[in-house]
């Protein structure tokens, strides 16, 4: 009998030990933000990456009654700015607006970090879509001309990205996988040189975000042969996609997503994904920017679990190609 009495108030005790934690998560969800987010971006102001995250900051001040700032820490294609956030305290008040590279850059670098293990991903911002560019001089016109050129003069052509280990970089090594064409990698320091050169024939082809290019193709300075997506752009809808242009399991858009250090309450993480997707659904300035700038909504709910298995997949996709085409970075 005095067993069963105590058993009960074990049990007891663990209910309203529950209970509180229930409460106290329930609270916290309900609370924050109670001060000012910050959003770690690990690239310079001006930026498409920096952008994302200035866009954003401001809606989610205005729907969280709370400010939101954007700190730029540079580095190491955003390594530097992705470590300071996976070393934060895990309250939700320090936030990395990361991109594509977040995922690329966990099998080219040697990280004191791991990105699935230690960043917890909470809502993709928007994707933005490559495309495939040749200099206009270039006797190519669609894909398949340039894959047959380049085989009948192996390594002499060139595909230009804005540094080793880019997003830029890593498409057109898989671009070479998918189609056995040989093209010699040409690192810059940024898609500015590189573009600039890619207009003056120093380099042959390149495959970087649509937005900025597609003036340079509209003016007919340089040739747009295939868009990286898995469907036409709206804004550029006369540019077939590499799919369509023949090469197979082909799919590929930068894109820029919001990740918390791991071990963020669930209720902080959840509160942040909902205002995120509710400022993509129904705020027209944030819809308008996107337009401007040729961003487009993130693929699927963008739910948490959604987000999740997305980032793995990109994970895996990216280390695969890493590996493939051997590409490190010390």
């Amino acid at each position: 009998m005095k067993n069963l009495k105590l058993m009960g108030r074990r049990a007891a005790m663990l209910a309203v030990c529950g209970g509180m934690a229930v409460a106290s998560t329930s609270g916290l969800a309900q609370e924050y933000p109670a001060k000012p987010v910050k959003l770690v971006v690990g690239y310079a102001a001006g930026g498409a990456t920096d952008l994302s995250a200035r866009m954003m900051a401001d809606a989610l001040s205005r729907s969280l009654g709370q400010t939101f700032i954007v700190e730029n820490k540079p580095g190491a294609n955003s390594n530097i700015g992705a470590e300071s956030v996976v070393r934060s305290p895990a309250d939700g008040y320090t936030l990395f607006v990361g991109s594509i590279s977040t995922a690329i850059n966990q099998a080219v670098y040697k990280l004191g970090f791991d990105a699935s293990r230690d960043l917890l991903p909470v809502a993709q911002l928007n994707l933005v879509p490559n495309i495939l560019a040749v200099n206009a001089s270039l006797p190519v016109n669609n894909v398949a001309d340039l894959v047959a050129y380049a085989k009948s003069k192996p390594e002499q052509l060139s595909c230009a990205s804005p540094g080793s280990g880019s997003s830029a970089h890593l498409g057109c090594e898989l671009f070479k996988l998918r189609t056995g064409a040989k093209m010699l990698h040409v690192p810059y320091r940024g898609s500015g040189p590189a573009v600039s050169d890619l207009l003056g024939g120093q380099v042959s082809a390149m495959l970087d975000n649509l937005p900025p290019l597609l003036p340079q193709i509209r003016s007919g300075k340089l040739k747009g042969l295939a868009v990286t997506t898995a469907k036409r752009v709206p804004f550029a809808a006369d540019i077939p996609t590499m799919q369509e242009a023949g090469v197979a399991d082909f799919d590929v858009a930068a894109w820029f997503a919001v990740f918390a250090p791991a071990g963020t309450p669930r209720a902080v993480v959840e509160k942040v994904n909902a205002a995120i997707n509710d400022a993509l659904k129904n705020n027209p300035d944030i819809q308008a920017k996107y337009a401007q700038n040729g961003f487009l909504m993130p693929a699927g709910d963008n739910s948490l679990a959604s987000f999740k298995d997305f980032f793995q997949s990109e994970l895996e996709r990216w280390g695969n190609v890493a590996k493939a085409a051997k590409v490190t970075i010390d």
